[in-house]
């Protein structure tokens, strides 16, 4: 049916409420983000700003005319040595897991990264127990490269960090091109 049919595109001004809802459910009932207060619609505008004004990618997948899932990529560290190295995050709608959403972002996030010569992806993972991420990651040529025990506090539990990075491109096998 059509409105099954999944649409990938960059994420616009227009879709940051659908945004924040997704992510507010996610930060109230889950523990992927160690954020426990919701940011504001004004704040997730702030985040998608700085993200897009930097020239990386902020995707949405549609999914029957609304927001089904976000991801987008952000500088690692602010430190310049960091510079060619970006973090991915990826959130999908509680009620639209299990659609492939997810492995839709990730997958394109991959692609537009190494096409804008970055040349690692690190994933930080909330929780260890979060199979499903940790398999998407993986199946996206992530490899597993640590985990930071009890880094987080959150809905009565202490939390775990998964550390997962992937190379872009060529990786560190040459010399990147100078970025600023």
């Amino acid at each position: 049916m059509a409105e099954d049919r999944l649409q990938l595109r960059a994420a616009g001004p227009g879709d940051i409420a659908a945004i924040q809802s997704i992510y507010a459910h996610h930060v109230l009932n889950g523990l992927a983000t160690f954020e426990e207060v919701p940011p504001t619609v004004e704040e997730m505008r702030r985040r998608y700003a700085e993200v897009t004004g930097g020239g990386l990618p902020y995707l949405v997948v549609v999914l029957a005319g609304t927001p089904a899932g976000y991801g987008y990529c952000a500088p690692y560290r602010t430190r310049s040595a960091y510079r060619y190295t970006l973090e991915d995050s990826v959130y999908v709608r509680h009620d639209a897991v299990g659609r492939g959403i997810g492995s839709l972002l990730l997958g394109e996030l991959v692609r537009r990264c190494e096409a804008l010569d970055y040349r690692q992806l690190v994933a930080v993972i909330g929780d260890s127990g979060h199979a499903a991420s940790i398999a998407l990651h993986a199946r996206h040529g992530f490899l597993p490269v640590g985990t930071l025990r009890s880094t987080g506090y959150k809905l009565g539990r202490w939390v775990d960090s998964v550390l997962m990075q992937r190379p872009l491109g060529e990786g560190d096998a040459t010399r990147p091109r100078a970025r600023g």
